[in-house]
């Protein structure tokens, strides 16, 4: 694998991850799920400690579709009612969780002074296509209704997400514009997203082999989450397939070096198409899931620092 082009601080992180997984077992995606899931975030969740410190964080529960899910929220003040985000973490649908994503919810809280509400939604393959979906979107609707009882602002809500959280945060806008056309968000905060089925993208033929995320873990995850295939053809599952009109403004924050960077151009180009605003950014050198490097990749601080200054003006009163 070439690393010519890699960001060395870039190169460092990914040496030092490497470095504390062989703490753990290997990732076995045939074995036992749970299992797999404290392997495979057991290295991520030495990086949640650290980061900015908040006013309070306090792990909430809703009752969503039948079962309790918990959503964490963090405030970085506690005067008045905060404008906030819901952000949906990353993890190819399969990993990943408020635990694993901490560290990246409180950097935009503190940064863009308002509040992050982070849901741990059902993962796959145990809840397949559309459970996780249903579940972000019925969060955003209990906080827009209901928020003011967490101390949040609900006339002002931006989604976001990274990865398959990125992919999450476009489905959940689109589901909402059908089923709660009054529901207005003020922005899609959208990092390295998963936007398309598709695996035979340019950027996958570049980087599908030793970039962290590969080919084969893709088709992994869309087995998971989408186990029947046409649903991985549908505009809920898949964003770039669906009718981008009416969506509210949009950030996107691309890695260089990603199988996703491809589709996630095609995101910007449809969206510019549909008549969304959109801000986008490439950053260069880096890989996919770069931001959970925040602290230790210059890169990662600066794509917090750029979304959060983003954030702070679509949630202005």
């Amino acid at each position: 694998m070439s690393q010519d082009r890699w960001d060395p601080e870039m190169r460092a992180f990914t040496a030092m991850m490497e470095d504390r997984a062989r703490a753990f077992p290997p990732v076995d995606m045939t074995g036992p799920m749970d299992a797999a899931r404290a392997a495979n975030d057991g290295p991520g969740l030495t990086l949640a400690a650290g980061g900015p410190r908040m006013a309070e964080s306090t792990d909430r529960w809703l009752s969503v579709r039948g079962r309790r899910l918990l959503c964490r929220v963090h405030r970085p003040t506690t005067t008045g009612p905060l404008p906030v985000m819901v952000y949906i973490h990353g993890g190819g649908w399969v990993w990943g969780s408020v635990d694993t994503h901490d560290h990246i919810m409180r950097g935009y809280a503190m940064a863009a002074n308002c509040a992050v509400v982070g849901p741990d939604y059902a993962l796959s393959p145990e809840a397949p296509f559309p459970q996780a979906l249903e579940e972000c979107a019925a969060v955003v609707r209990w906080v827009a209704a209901h928020g003011a009882e967490w101390g949040l602002d609900t006339s002002r809500i931006v989604v976001g997400g990274d990865s398959a959280g990125g992919n999450l945060a476009v489905a959940t806008a689109l589901l909402l514009r059908e089923t709660d056309p009054a529901l207005a968000l003020r922005g899609l905060l959208l990092n390295y997203g998963v936007f398309d089925s598709r695996t035979d993208t340019a950027s996958y033929r570049d980087f599908g082999t030793g970039h962290t995320l590969t080919q084969e873990k893709m088709d992994f995850y869309w087995r998971c989450y989408a186990p029947r295939e046409a649903d991985r053809l549908h505009p809920l599952a898949a964003p770039l397939r669906a009718d981008l009109r009416g969506l509210p403004p949009c950030l996107l924050h691309v890695a260089e070096l990603d199988v996703l960077a491809a589709e996630n151009a095609a995101m910007e180009a449809r969206l510019r198409e549909a008549g969304v605003a959109v801000e986008a950014t490439t950053f260069p050198g880096v890989l996919h899931g770069f931001l959970r490097a925040a602290g230790h990749v210059a890169a990662a601080d600066r794509a917090i620092a750029e979304a959060s200054a983003w954030l702070a003006r679509r949630l202005a009163s």
